[in-house]
């Protein structure tokens, strides 16, 4: 499918988001959101809030990117949240899966 473009201008929210790790511990990340003009869905994300230079702060940039594309590529949230990993219990395993579920609360069907 073709890559819904956005206007260089767009509406765009920013929140804060915790995130459990399974080793232990709480990451503090915030998040920025932009939305498509026409329909309000999410059409890219930004992820910080991770120490610079490290190797996780790398893996959240990358997820966010793909996560954006994916987006931009009319790839519905349900199959996004379907797809990432998860702990036996259901939880997602990376903040890019526990942002992806997020998104997919606050979108309506």
């Amino acid at each position: 499918m073709t890559r819904r473009t956005l206007p260089q201008r767009r509406y765009a929210e920013t929140f804060d988001l915790e995130f459990s790790l399974q080793a232990g511990g709480t990451l503090h990340h915030t998040i920025t959101v932009g939305y498509f003009p026409d329909t309000r869905e999410p059409a890219e994300v930004f992820v910080n809030g991770i120490k610079s230079g490290t190797d996780a702060e790398a893996l959240a940039r990358d997820g966010a990117i793909l996560l954006s594309l994916a987006l931009q590529h009319h790839v519905p949230l349900q199959t996004i949240t379907q797809a990432i990993t998860r702990t036996p219990t259901g939880e997602p395993m990376t903040i890019v899966g526990a942002l992806a579920d997020r998104l997919r609360q606050e979108v309506k069907p």
